[in-house]
This record gives C-alpha cells, structure tokens and sequence, in this order.
C-alpha cells in the first residue's frame, strides 16, 4: 500500500514534478510504502534524546509526532508511523 505523506498531513500538492522518493516500512506484518519529498541522513536517535512538541508545532503534524530532536540548526520532528498508518482514528475523529 502507498501512502502519500503530504495527502496525509494534509498538506498541499508540490508544485514541481519530482516524483519524490519512497521508504517502505514494515507494520504489523503489512509492508507499506511512504511516499515523501526527499530522505536525508539516516539517524538512529534514542528515544530518551525526543523533546516534546513545541506549543508552535502546526496541529497537523503534532498529530502524528512522537516528539522533536533538536539538530544543530533545525529540528527533527520525529513521526509516529503507528498514528500516520491508523486511518481508523481518522474516521472516528471525522464521525
């Protein structure tokens, strides 16, 4: 199954024709394809190393952040694949 991140953070369409990239994850014996802009660096973070949230973070993607992790000039938010994939939550919000 390919999930569009964009679409699911409810953010808008790019406006350039690159096709993007894919990561494919494993959850619940399921393999699942999200489709993103770009991959950076590959990081391994401890979880004891994750800030919560800032209050500035857009509701969109608070929604389905586990926390954030502060890189030298940016920050990293960290997404919960769990909550991006369960569409199920989305429905009974919607209801």
């Amino acid at each position: 199954t390919a999930i569009d991140v964009r679409k699911r953070l409810g953010l808008r369409d790019k406006e350039d024709e690159d096709p993007g990239m894919s990561i494919v994850v494993d959850q619940g014996g399921e393999l699942y394809s999200l489709m993103v802009d770009q991959v950076g660096e590959v990081l391994s973070v401890p979880k004891k190393a994750f800030e919560q949230n800032p209050a500035t973070l857009d509701a969109r993607w608070r929604e389905f952040s586990d926390g954030i992790f502060r890189l030298d000039k940016k920050l990293l938010v960290i997404l919960d694949v769990t909550r991006l994939l369960d569409f199920n939550a989305a429905v009974k919000q919607a209801v």
